[in-house]
């Protein structure tokens, strides 16, 4: 089957990283791909970020250093612009894995149908360490209501055109409009695909908001969930379906390290 190369945005939105942005940058516009459009969004960054942008701004279809109304507000400015058929955000501190965007295009290719393409990630830090691997499965909507973050925005592609259906982020969301938006999405469309392979990387420091702002992140998560809580029943049907995937998908070890993680509560 020969891969077509489906035309693929990517938005990274960004305030004050310059220590990292570049890796971002560099991660999306050297995959190499032969139909990318890579849009940034910065926030009016005052700490080096613009000027490192400004050399790639020959690569880049369209990038703008203004206030916004928060990260939600700055990717949609960008998905706004989107003329891709797949879209997708990379934040300005995360990074894509060689090859990420070619095996999205053959899984389109393979999926007609599919409306979601999602990978897995690598976990790093400050110095693209790795410091672990995250799998997951196909999502579904039972299974993100049971379990939380079943996927990531850093390995996550989707049809420009459930914007249209569903519309766009939930800028009144500071820490969860990406659960929020991926709810949504496989609420009301359950065409999901899901590739074995790592296309990303979380990158863990100490200036993120997931580092600085767990609390208001659960709090956020518990509003965005209000009324449609899981009973334990179903979260042990998706912990036992995830396992049974994850075992299937050829990642013993994986599984077998986070068993000891949690025999030691690490």
């Amino acid at each position: 089957m020969t891969t077509a190369f489906p035309k693929i945005t990517v938005v990274t939105p960004s305030y004050n990283q310059a220590p990292f942005i570049e890796r971002t940058l560099k991660s999306v516009l050297d995959q190499g791909y032969p139909n990318l459009e890579y849009i940034v969004i910065d926030g009016g960054s005052t700490d080096g970020s613009v000027d490192i942008i400004r050399q790639y701004a020959d690569r880049l279809a369209y990038w703008v250093s203004e206030p916004d109304r928060g990260q939600a507000h700055a990717i949609n400015k960008g998905l706004q612009r989107a003329t891709g058929e797949w879209v997708a955000w990379q934040n300005s501190d995360d990074v894509y894995l060689p090859g990420c965007f070619e095996l999205v295009a053959r899984a389109a290719t393979k999926h007609p149908n599919a409306s979601l393409i999602v990978g897995d990630i690598q976990l790093i830090d400050a110095d693209d360490r790795i410091l672990r691997e995250q799998r997951y499965v196909r999502p579904t909507y039972g299974a993100l209501v049971a379990e939380g973050m079943v996927l990531t925005n850093q390995a996550a592609f989707w049809r420009r055109d459930l914007h249209a259906r569903l519309g766009w982020l939930d800028e009144s969301l500071h820490y969860g409009f990406d659960y929020e938006w991926f709810l949504r999405v496989l609420q009301h469309d359950r065409r999901a695909v899901h590739i074995p392979k790592i296309l990303g990387a979380l990158r863990y420091h100490p200036d993120t908001k997931t580092s600085l702002q767990r609390e208001r992140f659960t709090l956020e998560y518990r509003a965005i969930l209000a009324g449609r809580e899981p009973t334990q029943l179903q979260r042990r049907w998706h912990q036992t379906r995830r396992l049974a995937l994850t075992l299937a998908n050829g990642h013993l070890s994986y599984v077998a390290r986070g068993c000891l993680r949690r025999l030691w509560g690490g």
